[in-house]
């Protein structure tokens, strides 16, 4: 089982332009990125992933860093599973469980 104080979530919200073709195209090229690293979207914007230990968030962050949009502004921000955990989510007023980390995978 992972630890819930060692499992982190690493979030990266974004603003990016996209008032020109080419401010757009830099926008979904950094989507894509996003996905293909396995992020996926909370909301327009916020993005997260579950990483094993904050040594593999801080390389997803590097990762990321290296191809940044030219303009707009982009935060990293990583949290612990546990506090993810405290996270408090709504649909209109109803309330919905928080995204679980996902299951380890064991190979033998």
């Amino acid at each position: 089982m992972l630890s819930e104080y060692k499992g982190m979530w690493l979030f990266i919200m974004f603003d990016l332009p996209v008032d020109t073709r080419k401010a757009r195209k830099n926008y979904a090229k950094f989507r894509k990125q996003l996905l293909d690293e396995g992020f996926q979207m909370m909301q327009y914007s916020v993005y997260s992933r579950y990483c094993v230990s904050e040594e593999v968030s801080t390389k997803f962050v590097g990762q990321i860093q290296k191809n940044l949009p030219p303009a707009g502004q982009v935060r990293f921000m990583a949290v612990t599973d546990r506090q993810f955990g405290k996270m408090k989510v709504f649909y209109g007023k109803k309330r919905a469980e928080t995204e679980q980390a996902p299951q380890q995978m064991q190979l033998f």
